[in-house]
């Protein structure tokens, strides 16, 4: 970093100027036109950015899931390219740049440079900047009937004006990391791809194969929905008596007092976001009312089930409804292959291992991109600190 070191001795050595965003960009809310007018959504040509193009695609963003009529458009103005929208509600704590003109909805405000501040940020560097605004925006929220920013103090909000030098500088070596960071990215999403191929192969079995036997999952296994526990006695970690790990229908919902399974077992949402999700559990825990606790029988492994059931999507098979969700009865009657238990348990283990390659966060890929976003994180938070003027 001695290069931008030396540019700020250069230009800036008492400080840079910091200004509000009230008074460097424009800013404006997204809206959503309106669903009940179907012209609203047809024909679309202009981009409408929701917080799903940014868990797709990242925080650069030319291009959108969902495209707009000209005439939904309110006033016919559209927020310009190159400006940044920041989630201030919903969501909070997330930015990304838009590089062409587009609309986004009300969860995003959409900040654009004013033409006094155009030639002195380089857009770049209010981007990388508006990680620091997000954690601002986390730490500043009002709670009315949702949760949203504090606008009035999001305008107050700062930005550091250094020198055009130091600025470009900075995107330099940031955009480095994240090259490296998006190049790890799609090398762990072609592994992924490449795992799922893997499972699908091993774990596809032909009807007419003598060697496998096909059984409805209540021969399988033994399946019993969990039981019913109050908010009140799901107690926080931090207990000492509550050591029991509480699982429901969306995964982990904290620790209870007692338990009621000791040992291997699965466990499949019932209900929720989660339907259909397969679990493996190990050592003592509760089970609630939203999952199903599923034990198999001496013919199957329980690792090799718990890869079998995952590829199964049995989330496919629940009941329609006011509350939708998976039934003990009719889970048990789907069929399942079970090949001979010498063979489950060496796909289980090849599984496991190709598994923790693409998703262990210790080892592999993910251990690596993670240490690389830990680096730039890092980085980031140095090259953005900055000693303002007096």
């Amino acid at each position: 970093m001695s290069q931008i070191d030396d540019l700020i001795k250069q230009h800036c050595p008492h400080g840079v100027e910091f200004a509000k965003i009230g008074d460097i960009f424009e800013t404006r809310n997204g809206y959503t036109p309106s669903k009940s007018e179907a012209s609203n959504w047809t024909n679309g040509t202009i981009p409408w950015f929701r917080m799903e193009d940014i868990r797709a695609y990242g925080r650069i963003l030319d291009s959108a899931i969902q495209r707009i009529p000209q005439t939904a458009v309110k006033g016919g103005r559209l927020f310009p390219a190159n400006s940044i929208i920041v989630a201030t509600s919903a969501t909070i704590g997330e930015h990304a740049l838009i590089t062409v003109p587009f609309m986004a909805n009300q969860r995003f405000t959409a900040i654009w440079l004013k033409p006094s501040f155009v030639s002195r940020l380089d857009i770049k560097f209010v981007f990388y900047y508006c990680f620091i605004l997000d954690e601002w925006c986390r730490n500043n929220i009002t709670t009315s009937s949702f949760a949203s920013v504090d606008m009035t103090g999001f305008k107050r909000f700062k930005f550091p004006i250094p020198p055009l030098e130091v600025q470009r500088e900075i995107v330099k070596v940031l955009d480095t990391f994240s090259k490296l960071e998006a190049e790890l990215e799609a090398e762990l999403e072609a592994r992924r791809r490449q795992y799922k191929v893997y499972c699908d192969q091993l774990l596809t079995f032909d009807e007419r194969d003598r060697r496998v036997r096909w059984a409805k999952m209540r021969e399988i296994f033994s399946m019993r929905s969990g039981q019913h526990l109050t908010a009140s006695e799901i107690a926080e970690s931090r207990s000492e008596e509550a050591r029991y790990p509480v699982y429901g229908g969306n995964g982990l919902r904290g620790f209870g007092k007692s338990r009621s399974h000791n040992g291997r077992y699965l466990l499949i949402g019932r209900q929720g976001a989660l339907c259909g999700n397969v679990k493996r559990t190990a050592g003592e825990f509760y089970a609630t009312e939203h999952a199903i606790v599923t034990e198999p029988n001496t013919e199957m492994d329980v690792d090799f089930a718990f890869y079998l059931l995952t590829l199964m999507d049995l989330n496919k098979y629940k009941s329609a409804g006011a509350q939708p969700g998976l039934a003990v009865g009719k889970l048990g009657t789907v069929l399942v292959p079970v090949p001979p238990i010498e063979e489950q348990r060496k796909i289980a283990g090849l599984l496991d291992k190709f598994d923790a390659l693409v998703n262990d966060l210790s080892i592999g890929l993910p251990a690596e991109l993670k240490a690389r976003c830990q680096q730039q994180e890092y980085y980031r938070d140095r090259l953005l600190t900055f000693q303002e003027a007096v």
